[in-house]
């Protein structure tokens, strides 16, 4: 998210701007985390990945 804070804002506007963005509900990843389970190493998983381009 982007906020534009122009050159003669006051501390207040400055302050709900803010308050709006900390407000914002966001991504969890947390949740996702060890998700994929993998039958092999990931190491060598990224190996044969590489030598597909060569």
């Amino acid at each position: 998210m982007v906020i534009v804070i122009k050159k003669g804002s006051s501390k207040a506007t400055i302050l709900e701007l803010l308050d709006k963005l900390r407000n914002k509900k966001g991504f969890n990843a947390k949740k996702h985390c060890g998700v994929i389970k993998l039958k092999s190493d990931p190491l060598t998983i990224q190996k044969k990945l590489r030598d597909e381009w060569e």
